[in-house]
């Protein structure tokens, strides 16, 4: 479901399917990042990121991350400060098409720092990933389990962009301190999606 005021799509690259780093070596170089290069990151290395997050892997509609009766409730948005060949402003990712939505334009690094406690990590990234969920969409088949399951799979898409930066040659950190409502509002999300991931990304600053 798309927020009401996104913009028109744009189709981003192809992902990869095969990496030179392999998963076991992504997992053990993989930490907790929080100083970035001033270095722009690319489209590719957006596309290859938000499809490790929720990226679609079969006809059938499934996804990279497991998900509670493939009810996929989540949504996954990112903030782009220096990304190559994109505006700066807000985007919504659309795993079906593997293509995302400006959801609002311009510079808000100032407002997501507050709303995230003015954590380092986040004024300083080319890119803040955010993982929102709409808990209903769970719940209606599962009821209160379904908020766990939600959560669950929250992580799963977490831990999947984590690694996929190590493959990409960049860092992340995840960040679960920040203000719910204002960075819904800087998403300009669906009101009912609530925010439980942040995650800035960037190329190590050592």
């Amino acid at each position: 479901m798309a927020s009401e005021t996104a913009t028109q799509k744009i189709k981003l690259p192809a992902p990869r399917y095969d990496g030179k780093v392999s998963v076991e070596k992504a997992m053990h170089l993989r930490r907790s990042i929080r100083s970035y290069k001033l270095e722009p990151l690319s489209l590719n290395n957006i596309s290859q990121l938000l499809w490790a997050a929720q990226g679609k892997t079969s006809p059938r509609g499934y996804r990279t991350a497991p998900s509670a009766g493939a009810l996929y409730p989540l949504e996954v948005y990112f903030f782009a400060f220096d990304v190559t060949g994109l505006d700066e402003g807000v985007y919504q990712y659309f795993p079906n098409e593997h293509a995302i939505a400006m959801t609002r334009k311009g510079n808000v690094r100032e407002d997501l720092c507050k709303s995230s406690l003015n954590q380092s990590p986040v004024r300083h990234a080319p890119a803040v990933f955010v993982i929102s969920a709409v808990f209903e969409r769970t719940i209606i088949k599962y009821g209160q389990r379904g908020e766990r399951y939600v959560q669950i799979e929250a992580g799963h898409a977490a831990q999947n962009i984590c690694l996929q930066a190590v493959s990409e040659g960049m860092g992340t950190v995840v960040v679960g301190a920040f203000l719910d409502h204002e960075i819904n509002a800087l998403l300009n999300s669906i009101p009912e999606a609530r925010p439980l991931y942040i995650i800035p990304a960037g190329v190590p600053a050592e």
